[in-house]
């Protein structure tokens, strides 16, 4: 009789592992599909390049239309929003936030502003848009292959090739960057690289010493440099080798209209 009483109990509880595992498995599920149903919401409200360019507009082109116009309405839904980051032939195509005084504040919540462990991508609190010298992005690595997930796939040189443009655009203008490096590193840890503290140059020897760092960790040669004056872009996500492990790609802007 004790011991069918022990096989019982144990049946019990592994019984409530496993609907505890399935909980937690379909929650996320959920999660995902929310988030996936919300970004499709905010991609929506993106507005399409006109089919006849205004007069005086290059044929074909997307200036026909302002940086501010085409994203006014996504704005207008959350006034933190500040850009929009596309790379063509991946997942990576969202809004990108930004709070000053709140630093993180979007590193678990949605565009609604409400509780989501996707999160959004959103540019560092340090980073002075259309001033600083680089700017750093942030976005989460997700299972489900969402957010910034396409960035680890950068360690593959060959993809990298498919893929060497970076579109971030502003309310003041679009914006197209060329990947200069990409590297592994640890944050916050004396072993690691701190890339997402240099936001501004305080002069050329500044900038190199930053370039030099990441051309050293580089995966690849990708045979791009910068000069002191360029503008980065430098986007990161946690990369799971290593404990606090990132993965950083870092592109310079190679358009010159705002």
């Amino acid at each position: 009789m004790k011991r069918h009483h022990f096989w019982f109990l144990v049946a019990m509880i592994w019984g409530f592992v496993l609907l505890f595992a399935a909980t937690m498995l379909a929650g996320q599920k959920l999660d995902d599909l929310a988030s996936a149903r919300a970004f499709d919401e905010v991609a929506a409200l993106v507005a399409p390049a006109p089919e006849t360019p205004p007069a005086g507009a290059a044929s074909g082109s997307e200036t026909a239309m302002t940086a501010y116009e085409k994203y006014a309405a996504v704005q207008a839904r959350n006034t933190d929003m500040v850009g929009w980051l596309h790379i063509e032939g991946t997942d990576i195509d969202y809004p990108v936030m930004q709070t000053v005084d709140r630093p993180d504040y979007y590193l678990k919540r949605g565009f609604d502003r409400q509780y989501s462990d996707h999160g959004v991508p959103y540019v560092a609190e340090n980073c002075a848009l259309g001033y600083c010298d680089n700017t750093v992005i942030y976005g989460h690595n997700m299972k489900d292959g969402t957010m910034f997930s396409d960035l680890c796939r950068y360690e593959d040189e060959a993809f990298y090739r498919r893929h060497k443009t970076i579109c971030f655009d502003t309310l003041d203008g679009y914006g197209t960057y060329e990947i200069v490096a990409v590297f592994k590193t640890v944050a916050y840890s004396e072993r690691g690289f701190p890339y997402y503290r240099f936001t501004t140059a305080d002069d050329a020897g500044d900038f190199d010493a930053y370039l030099c760092q990441c051309r050293a960790l580089a995966l690849y040669d990708t045979g791009i440099t910068a000069r002191y004056g360029d503008k980065l872009l430098t986007l990161s996500t946690c990369e799971y080798s290593r404990e606090n492990g990132r993965i950083v790609v870092v592109a310079r802007r190679v358009d010159t209209e705002q």
